[in-house]
């Protein structure tokens, strides 16, 4: 993936994160780019794992908010 690539989904899913914390209910951090990393396991938008993604749904909002909070250091840590 080319550094502009990488920085534009930074971006992306940090304006998910920062928008999916004020709605109520806890919005999803899905910024619409579903491809699992073979690697890391990690989807390449949102940078949930595949059971991340599974339990979203049926999650409190109190643990989706800390999942948002894991995300967005996922975010900052893949630069």
């Amino acid at each position: 993936m080319q550094n502009e690539e990488v920085g534009n989904r930074n971006q992306d899913l940090a304006d998910a994160i920062a928008a999916a914390r004020v709605l109520t209910p806890v919005g999803s951090p899905c910024i619409d780019v579903c491809r699992l990393n073979q690697v890391s396991g990690y989807c390449e938008g949102c940078l949930r794992t595949r059971a991340e993604i599974k339990a979203w749904k049926s999650s409190s909002d109190e643990d989706k908010l800390a999942m948002l909070e894991r995300l967005a250091v996922r975010n900052r840590e893949r630069g």
